[in-house]
């Protein structure tokens, strides 16, 4: 073997180590690398409601007021799902004797259940449950305080995140153009084309998935109102927040609903409530969606499919949240290669001398 074969051989598995090497530390370090992707996935969103009130203001004040916003949204939405929640749950439990003694009475009224009724007393067992479970709502709210324990950790990591993206809203433009300037001046532009593409595409995807899940729960909540369907604003605002995930959120958000009409004037609004889902279904992804992220992103729905199945995945329900934004991305980075690409085939076409077509070309 030949001196340049061998250093070709040991380049080649060198080059090898150090790829596996640093696949390696990218897998010790996922979860904090997750952390980042994440804050500056929510930098990226929040960037346009924080350059918009800098015109006004600071820009250290108007990055609390846009947190101050962020953190009484979910407050604004525990406060509306889970008092009628608890007292919906409280008074079932409370009537759920009543409830047994009812099947209890309609066994013994009908033939054929009274033979097993005699065999197995379905109706004193229902009856026995019933009963205790007025007891087993407390060991429940036991159980539930006890699961809170264990998200303090989800607390502790949604604060980090907070604090990641504080300071990447406040500095990461300019770690942008300090990074930029170390690049040729055609790169730099390209490259600074790019983010400002990127940024654009993920405020704008946001705001019209925020949007559009507004028009859901709302919609929603009229429908279900009509109806008569218990838990309607605990249940239009998680038909909003699956709402978000593109595809299979609205299908989701309205299969629970339907089970929920199941118990409330059967058939007829279960299948009020199953026609108005396929036509609201059809209206917001013909009408809706189309019109609200047209000028935010342009992928194609193939695309998107793929891209949000492998964002769940990999990272469950939030990856499929943010699979749209990144194929997004993704596609804004392969068009700005391709543009570079195609331009630099012409420019080599070209004379720099006379600005005409080289001889070779003519």
């Amino acid at each position: 073997m030949t001196a340049a074969n061998a250093r070709t051989v040991l380049r080649t598995v060198l080059i090898i180590v150090a790829v596996v090497l640093i696949l390696y530390v990218i897998y010790l370090l996922r979860h904090p690398l997750g952390l980042l992707l994440i804050a500056a996935f929510i930098a990226v969103a929040l960037s346009g409601p924080v350059n918009y009130l800098h015109r006004y203001v600071r820009r250290g004040f108007a990055i609390t007021i846009v947190y101050i916003g962020l953190l009484l949204l979910p407050i604004g939405l525990g406060a509306l799902v889970i008092p009628p929640v608890v007292t919906q749950v409280e008074s079932f439990a409370t009537n759920a004797p009543h409830y047994a003694t009812d099947v209890r009475d309609y066994i013994e009224k009908s033939r054929t259940l009274k033979s097993l009724q005699q065999k197995y007393d379905i109706g004193g067992q229902l009856q026995k449950k019933a009963s205790e479970l007025p007891a087993r709502v407390g060991d429940a709210a036991t159980v539930l305080g006890n699961i809170g324990l264990g998200l303090v950790n989800s607390i502790f990591q949604l604060v980090t995140i907070l604090i990641l993206t504080a300071f990447m809203l406040s500095g990461g433009r300019g770690w942008v153009e300090a990074a930029l300037r170390y690049q040729p001046p055609d790169r730099a532009a390209r490259l600074r084309r790019v983010s400002e593409r990127v940024a654009s595409a993920v405020a704008g995807y946001v705001a019209g998935a925020l949007l559009q899940a507004v028009i859901a729960g709302l919609t929603s909540y009229v429908v279900m109102w009509i109806l008569g369907i218990p838990f309607r604003g605990p249940l239009a605002v998680l038909i909003a927040l699956l709402d978000l995930i593109p595809l299979v959120g609205a299908t989701i958000g309205a299969v629970v609903v339907g089970v929920v009409s199941l118990f409330v004037s059967f058939p007829t609004a279960t299948i009020v409530w199953v026609v108005w889902s396929i036509v609201y279904q059809q209206v917001e992804n013909s009408v809706i969606q189309p019109r609200i992220q047209q000028r935010a992103v342009d992928v194609h729905p193939f695309v998107i499919l793929v891209a949000v199945l492998f964002g769940a995945t990999l990272l469950g329900v939030l990856g499929a949240l943010v699979a749209v934004p990144a194929a997004a991305s993704l596609q804004i980075v392969l068009r700005e290669y391709m543009r570079f690409r195609e331009d630099s085939r012409i420019m080599e076409g070209v004379d720099p001398a006379s600005g005409d077509v080289a001889a070779g070309h003519a």
